[in-house]
């Protein structure tokens, strides 16, 4: 259990970074609390308690710290893979309506 639960500590504190840096920049930015949620732009005040709530479900979950390599493994893979689903998400909520791809290959994904 010690293993999974690095894991999503991963997850939570690579979640907190984005909604933290946001609200210290007073941008809107997409939360669970927004209409329509994860899609909607929330304020900055609600991104500061989403950031908050993830960074101390992460800690939570840490409990008794990273102690070996298995639980420094399982902590790193789940902030990859956090990083990598977050990159896609927003990334594709900033492409264009038709995508890069089809003004290279002239056809739609």
């Amino acid at each position: 259990m010690t293993i999974v639960s690095k894991f999503f500590a991963g997850v939570l504190l690579a979640n907190a970074v984005p909604h933290g840096v946001s609200a210290v920049q007073g941008k809107q930015f997409p939360t669970p609390f927004a209409s329509p949620p994860g899609v909607g732009l929330s304020s900055p005040l609600a991104n500061a308690a989403w950031s908050a709530l993830n960074a101390a479900g992460g800690a939570a979950l840490l409990g008794g710290g990273v102690t070996g390599p298995r639980d420094r493994a399982a902590l790193l893979a789940g902030t990859v893979s956090m990083g990598f689903f977050l990159a896609w998400y927003f990334g594709k909520a900033d492409r264009p309506a038709n995508g890069p791809d089809t003004a290279i290959s002239g056809r739609t994904a």
